[in-house]
């Protein structure tokens, strides 16, 4: 490693870095306890300045291991508060965080004031992060956390996907639930003992949260989630490192994280907000458009089989819609063939015909079991049914098919549409 500059030191270490606490973090994601990671970075305050106060030393083994005294302290004692005592978690978080902060502070305000002073002791690093101080030997131990953790992982993969998911499930099977927490929330305490004086004791946190929050929103699957997160982890550590130039290197890493989550955020193809917008657009013409085949359905009921024109306007009325959304959704209808529109009257076309009917009975179905079944009121079950028809899966259907008709609520032939339980707005003689 000799060969290396300075900035390829520091680019391999934050991508070590990266990775390591984008793997040990998604466990703290799932398991609800992102904050975890706020906790031990600020509760290894006290433990840095009371290895300096013993040891004399700016050496970072030394200062490292009293900074993973205190933070696995901080964790034993949040589990202890947390499982025999009524406080919640968050709480316990809470009280861990700001005590050992509080002491931190305390005795860096001690350390200062003495003939030593704490920015010679090089204790600032460990606040606000100073990467360009990496030395071989923080490399080669960068790399041994990184290791130890994805075998770690590996070894223990089924053991702590259980704890994540049903922690309760785990216990109840005989597994030492206790014992795996503290050792996953271990791994966590230590990514972040070693990343403390890349990024510091207040960005930290984001190192640990940023990777697995990202990663859950490209993939539901744990062993995926873990690659994705680990890759994003590394990537964040080692582009942030380049980007950074002469500005400080740690918020630089945490902005690309966060550049990489906002953008998973906006783009995931299941849980991002482009994707959701569409999908939830898509849902909303989908559903306008089976209401409006529904209301010329209901319209023509009474001529049927024979299919007559309904004009615009009373199509309008039947649909309280606004003209130009009623025009537009005409519009989108004759392009598919389902109908044809003149400016004036509307006719359904064969198949537009028979979408209408398969529309119409599946509300109707509806309809009749939220009367039958569910209690509802005649003059609101139009208005739940509205609500539920478009989301039915086939299998419902069909089953609903099968029971109304053995109560006797369907026509002899199922391919036909029953008959409404209420009267229809607009159209005499549909009960």
């Amino acid at each position: 490693m000799t060969g290396l500059s300075l900035t390829d030191k520091v680019t391999i270490g934050a991508a070590l870095l990266g990775g390591a606490a984008g793997v040990a973090g998604s466990f703290a994601v799932l398991r609800r306890r992102s904050l975890v990671g706020d906790m031990l970075a600020h509760a290894s305050l006290p433990g840095v300045c009371i290895a300096f106060i013993i040891t004399g030393s700016r050496e970072l083994s030394g200062l490292a291991l009293g900074a993973l005294v205190s933070g696995l302290l901080a964790i034993t004692l949040m589990t202890v508060v947390t499982r025999w005592t009524r406080t919640k978690e968050d709480a316990a978080i809470g009280i861990m965080l700001s005590s050992f902060f509080g002491l931190g502070v305390v005795l860096l305000s001690v350390i200062q004031r003495s003939k030593t002073g704490g920015n010679s002791a090089g204790l600032d690093s460990f606040i606000f992060g100073e990467p360009g101080n990496m030395l071989d030997s923080d490399l080669t131990l960068l790399a041994i956390v990184a290791g130890a953790v994805l075998l770690l992982v590996v070894a223990l993969f089924k053991e702590f996907k259980l704890v994540a998911f049903d922690a309760e499930f785990a216990q109840s099977q005989g597994w030492p639930r206790t014992l795996l927490d503290l050792v996953m929330m271990g791994a966590v305490a230590v990514v972040t003992i070693v990343g403390l004086p890349i990024v510091g004791v207040i960005l930290m946190a984001a190192m640990i949260i940023l990777p697995g929050a990202t990663a859950r929103l490209w993939t539901n699957r744990l062993d995926r989630l873990l690659i994705v997160a680990g890759v994003l982890g590394a990537a964040t550590g080692a582009i942030g490192v380049r980007l950074s130039g002469s500005l400080p290197t740690g918020p630089i890493i945490v902005l690309t994280g966060a550049g990489f989550f906002l953008t998973s955020l906006l783009l995931s193809p299941e849980r991002g907000i482009v994707a959701r917008v569409w999908n939830e657009s898509r849902l909303r013409l989908r559903i306008a458009r089976e209401h409006l085949l529904r209301s010329l359905y209901e319209l023509n009921e009474p001529s049927l089989p024979r299919v007559a024109p309904a004009s615009f306007d009373h199509l309008r009325e039947h649909r309280h819609s606004r003209p130009w959304m009623l025009r537009w959704l005409l519009s989108q209808g004759e392009r598919r063939g389902l109908l044809d529109f003149d400016g004036q009257s509307v006719t359904l076309t064969p198949l537009g015909l028979r979408r209408a009917a398969e529309a119409t009975k599946t509300h109707r179905m509806w309809e009749i079991y939220m009367m039958e079944f569910a209690g509802s009121a005649p003059d609101h079950v139009d208005r739940s049914a509205d609500a539920v028809e478009h989301l039915l899966p086939e299998s419902l259907i069909v089953e609903l098919e099968e029971r109304l008709a053995r109560e006797g609520r369907m026509p002899s032939v199922i391919a036909e549409v029953p008959a409404s339980p209420h009267e229809v707005e607009g159209v005499v003689g549909s009960r």
